[in-house]
């Protein structure tokens, strides 16, 4: 490889990169591109904590209530409601 090319793609790589983060920049400056709206409906994400590279516990409001939930693994898993009216069950 001549060094006029090697020269020639290490411009054109820089180019691109300038040219994503000059993206970025103008989208944060954009109203409404930077941030999605909310959801209006009653269901929304709380939490989310990854347990390993595929499995995450998300915690989910709905309608005033909480609902955790495995997702990642076999199959997605209703862990159970957490009722905010009653106090958390101590370890055995």
């Amino acid at each position: 490889m001549s060094p006029i090319s090697l020269l020639t793609a290490v411009l054109a790589l820089l180019g691109v990169v300038g040219l994503i983060l000059l993206t970025r920049r103008a989208a944060l400056l954009l109203p409404g591109i930077a941030r999605l709206p909310r959801a209006a409906g009653p269901l929304r994400l709380e939490q989310t904590l990854a347990l390993d590279a595929r499995r995450r516990l998300l915690l989910v409001g709905c309608s005033g209530r909480k609902l955790l939930l495995l997702t990642g693994g076999g199959q997605d898993v209703v862990v159970g409601w957490l009722d905010p009216a009653e106090p958390p069950e101590p370890p055995p």
